[in-house]
């Protein structure tokens, strides 16, 4: 079984359109198990009208794909990844892009790879020697 930790940009991707090859990966997969920090339920909700505003669905058709997707995610709580974890993710995201470090260290800690869109911070981590990446 193959882990993934997915961010949240892509999460926002796949709320933003109906079709997308992300939103294919993340529901037709079925030897994938799909990973999130826990925080990412409230940076969803906190930017819920943004959402709206862009998405291609209606607000019941976004909360329905919502829950859609929550229910493919096992949820981490940022505050149970051991110390080493953390810490070698910050190592990693300080001068790339901190606020990445909990999806870092959650990948480091079950060993899986990282699903992000952000190019810079794959690019970033590479030259660091981070590569493990879902690239679509």
């Amino acid at each position: 079984m193959t882990c993934v930790v997915v961010d949240t940009n892509i999460l926002f991707s796949i709320l933003l359109r109906k079709r997308s090859r992300l939103r294919d990966v993340l529901f037709s997969s079925t030897s994938t198990r799909f990973y999130c920090c826990r925080f990412t339920i409230v940076e969803l909700f906190k930017h819920k009208s943004k959402l709206m505003k862009y998405s291609a669905f209606s607000e019941e058709d976004l909360l329905v794909t919502f829950q859609d997707v929550l229910k493919r995610l096992i949820f981490h709580d940022e505050l149970s990844m051991s110390p080493a974890s953390i810490q070698t993710a910050f190592e990693l995201c300080h001068d790339v892009d901190e606020k990445d470090t909990p999806f870092v260290a959650l990948a480091i800690e079950l060993d899986a790879v990282l699903w992000s869109g952000d190019k810079e911070l794959r690019e970033g981590l590479i030259k660091k020697g981070f590569d493990r990446f879902l690239i679509i």
